[in-house]
């Protein structure tokens, strides 16, 4: 999976496993047999984009490093019900224990990339970039974001520590935009780090203010109505890169990236996207 390091893909991998095994699979212990072997498939149910493989690959050479393996449908390829994405062979039981993981994470990877296709294609004509959010399942951010990427939009931060975004509620409790901004300057070069800044601004007094102060690499704007959006950005004239963001949906993604904005930031990417209807199937 790229841009995950193994040593992340595998510490989720051991705590998901352990959140459903602890003891054992008592189950499976009961009544199949540790040498049996058995080949199974991944069955689409439902049509969308394929996401998450290579990660059930992972999840059966830990639980069985003899197994065998063959993928028809590689990750972020369009499928339709019915498709089969790959085979595996292995031991029943780690057939069995890895199985509601496999599907679990697949299904939401799925969703997600699913839903970043229909954005990306939306505007793919058109010289903007989409870009996800934070707005994300705790501990599944890097799958997440890696699903992002697999249905063809792109990552903002990672998180809180790799980008400065100076939002209305950063404002509000320091007591003022101009003066947060001077602040975050301050911090990065006492500090001596190498940030991006980006401002988040709700009006054209604040876009004023973020102007006049500089010193950042991107303008939020927030809310702002298509025409404001498109004034906006001819006041900003390229001087800064501009970002539209707050409650931009499929039905009005194209006519905000119409207005010639850099970027467009939409939290549905994660936070509205659903799961794919999946299933493993053990074949005799």
């Amino acid at each position: 999976m790229e841009g995950i390091k193994d040593s992340l893909l595998e510490a989720f991998i051991d705590a998901a496993l352990r959140e459903d095994i602890k003891d054992g699979d008592h189950t499976s212990l009961a009544c199949i047999s540790e040498s049996s072997k058995d080949n199974a498939h991944l069955l689409v149910k439902e049509d969308g984009v394929i996401a998450g493989i290579d990660f059930a690959k992972h999840v059966f050479r830990k639980l069985d490093p003899d197994f065998n393996w063959e993928v028809h449908i590689h990750d972020g390829t369009d499928v339709k019900y019915g498709d089969i994405a790959f085979e595996v062979e292995a031991g029943s039981r780690a057939l069995l224990k890895g199985e509601r993981l496999v599907l679990n994470t697949m299904q939401r990877l799925s969703g997600v990339a699913t839903m970043s296709k229909k954005y990306a294609r939306l505007v793919e004509d058109l010289p903007v970039i989409i870009l996800d959010t934070r707005k994300t399942t705790p501990l599944m951010r890097f799958l997440e974001k890696w699903a992002v990427r697999t249905g063809g939009c792109s990552n903002y931060r990672n998180g809180l520590y790799d980008w400065i975004m100076i939002k209305d509620n950063h404002v509000e409790a320091c007591g003022g935009l101009t003066i947060a901004i001077q602040k975050v300057k301050k911090y990065l070069d006492e500090t001596e780090r190498s940030l991006n800044i980006t401002v988040e601004v709700r009006d054209f007094d604040e876009l004023k203010e973020a102007l006049t102060e500089g010193g950042i690499k991107r303008i939020m704007l927030d809310n702002f109505q298509i025409s404001d959006l498109r004034k906006a950005v001819g006041i900003v004239d390229k001087k800064f890169e501009t970002e539209a963001s707050g409650g931009i949906t499929i039905e009005t993604l194209r006519s905000v990236a119409e207005t010639g904005v850099d970027f467009i930031s939409v939290g549905a990417l994660t936070h509205s996207a659903g799961s794919m209807d999946l299933s493993l199937k053990i074949s005799k």
